[in-house]
């Protein structure tokens, strides 16, 4: 048989085999390259890479758990505390007795005319304190304590528990004040009211462990700007009830309040306590509300009376000096 010449070797069916071979090799090369592209050189080429379909899902998905952590972290228990009175206290038993609260405090303008109000009338209360003020006025703190008023905690500083873990707000914040009270007075408060009466989820769980979680069921609003004496008093009366926890403010320094707000208060709250008393009402602390004795307080102030008569003097001079 004759080799082939150059002729035949470049014969149609000789050129077809090898353009066909030389097309799979480049279509091969091709997929090669595909199947190893990556993101930054999908941009330069236009292909898209095939995860890219699932981001809006994942978007939406990741939107929905977030909404799904807040409501359960700030909204539930809102729900369970502010709203069903689950596992906090909003109310005593219907007796003629109530309980005045105090938040935000002390301070050395509104406290001690406060105290002085309360001391004339023979009314008892508890003040939330914060842990801040309580450092920074020892003696007032003490002056309340000692003339026979409930301390209780409202925070270290007033901030929403909503912002915080409740790991936070507990070590940084009530057992923090817890500490700052008990190492002023000796005895170590059991009630606590969060700012605003908002807590989160670990809150609810964890605090009431220790401590009384405290709110209210008569809102003063005198915190507000434009709140007067007359209006304040008008609507404490109209929804006092027997066995109520009254909220309002010896201080007017936080976010949102007018300063001059407790001024306001105390004028209304001289006629209130008045008008109280001639309806049989008693004004008492919160856990005498609950029908618990006042562990700690009666032993210090029997054996320190001189104690009590050298602690007012000073407190006097706060009330001298801001009027």
């Amino acid at each position: 048989m004759a080799p082939l010449d150059d002729d035949a070797l470049s014969s149609p069916l000789a050129g077809g085999n090898a353009s066909k071979r030389h097309a799979k090799s480049e279509a091969e090369q091709r997929e090669a390259q595909s199947d190893g592209i990556d993101d930054d050189e999908a941009v330069f080429t236009g292909a898209v890479p095939p995860r890219c379909d699932s981001m809006p899902k994942l978007m939406l998905g990741g939107a929905l758990l977030i909404l799904v952590l807040i409501v359960f972290y700030m909204g539930l228990p809102f729900i369970i505390t502010r709203i069903c009175g689950i596992g906090v206290l909003r109310k005593g038993k219907p007796a003629a007795r109530i309980a005045l609260t105090f938040d935000d405090g002390p301070d050395p303008r509104y406290t001690p005319q406060l105290l002085d109000l309360l001391q004339e009338h023979g009314a008892k209360a508890t003040f939330f304190v914060l842990g801040s003020k309580a450092e920074q006025y020892p003696d007032l703190t003490r002056r309340i304590y000692l003339e026979g008023h409930q301390l209780g905690i409202h925070n270290y500083s007033h901030l929403p528990n909503w912002l915080m873990s409740p790991w936070q707000v507990r070590e940084r914040h009530v057992e923090r004040t817890a500490d700052i009270v008990e190492r002023l007075v000796g005895e170590r408060p059991v009630c606590y009211r969060p700012p605003w009466g908002m807590m989160n989820a670990g809150d609810w769980f964890l605090l009431r462990k220790t401590y009384r979680i405290v709110l209210w069921s008569v809102m003063g609003w005198d915190w507000m700007r434009g709140t007067d004496a007359g209006r304040l008093t008008r609507r404490l009366l109209r929804n006092i009830k027997p066995g109520s926890i009254v909220l309002l403010h010896d201080s007017g320094d936080t976010a949102g309040a007018d300063e001059d707000a407790p001024r306001q208060m105390l004028k209304s709250l001289r006629e209130v306590i008045a008008k109280l008393r001639l309806q049989g009402y008693r004004c008492v602390r919160v856990d005498e509300l609950q029908g618990q004795p006042h562990a700690g307080r009666i032993p210090m102030v029997q054996a320190g009376r001189g104690q009590v008569k050298m602690a007012l003097p000073r407190q006097r001079g706060y009330h001298q000096n801001h009027g």
